[in-house]
């Protein structure tokens, strides 16, 4: 059962624009694509969503018993396309969102006019790390761990630089549902597309922070290996919220994959 998708879409310039659709990371809101949505609006439709359990978004699982996939966070993004009637979009992800991303191109290929992956992987780690962290966030609350969480978003210079930056990381991932992001860990905890990137047709761009402790590099080789005729930027410095460390880059980057492909 899908659930309603809190979001932004900002209209389009003209009238053949393409849409573009904006899916966060694990402990985000749509707000963190703020720099990207002014970077595309003259060019693009821009639809920024809170996946399940996120920001505005509602969770259907409030008894904790782990059964949501990364395949219903797309049902749900699917749906919220259908309600808008967009038959046909560019989809951009990072990490959790860039999960649920490669999911909508594997599974709706004949919807996905371009996919973007950031900071991901088509794995992510060992499953029990991953339902260790739903175990505390449920025990302790999602804010006993948000400080730790934007350490790993951004390298220690940026964070230096851009105290501001950083307080209102810490208050965005404070500010989401515990039991939302316990079920968004324990998605992951059971995601593994490795054998779905060759069927991904979309043209694929996957964008690493070469500094990312969460998803390196290689964990983004191995989605631009693996998806037919994708290919792989890495920027330096990043940590892994490169859409917001490095938000010149990485509007610049999905810009051109964007109209490239449009």
């Amino acid at each position: 059962m899908t659930v309603p998708l809190a979001h932004d879409l900002a209209p389009a310039p003209r009238p053949d624009a393409p849409t573009v659709v904006f899916l966060g990371s694990l402990g985000s809101d749509r707000s963190m694509w703020n720099a990207q949505v002014a970077a595309l609006a003259d060019v693009a439709s821009v639809l920024t969503v809170d996946v399940r359990g996120h920001g505005g978004s509602p969770i259907t699982d409030p008894e904790g018993t782990g059964d949501v996939t990364v395949a219903d966070l797309a049902a749900d993004v699917t749906a919220l396309l259908d309600g808008l009637g967009l038959d046909r979009v560019h989809v951009v992800g990072l990490s959790l969102g860039g999960a649920v991303a490669q999911t909508l191109a594997a599974q709706y290929p004949e919807r996905i006019a371009s996919l973007a992956v950031i900071c991901s992987a088509a794995r992510f780690g060992k499953p029990d790390a991953w339902t260790t962290r739903a175990d505390t966030v449920r025990r302790d609350g999602v804010a006993s761990i948000a400080d730790s969480i934007v350490e790993r978003w951004f390298t220690a210079e940026f964070a230096a630089a851009h105290p501001d930056v950083v307080d209102r990381s810490v208050a965005m991932v404070s500010a989401v549902p515990d039991e939302g992001y316990a079920v968004c860990c324990e998605a992951l905890s059971r995601f593994d597309s490795r054998t779905l990137l060759g069927s991904i047709s979309a043209p694929t761009v996957a964008i690493a922070g070469d500094r990312d402790p969460a998803t390196p590099p290689s964990s983004l080789s191995v989605i631009a290996d693996g998806v037919p005729g994708a290919r792989l930027e890495v920027l330096s410095p990043a940590a892994h919220l490169a859409a917001v460390e490095r938000a010149r880059e990485v509007s610049a980057l999905v810009r051109d994959h964007v109209l490239a492909h449009s």
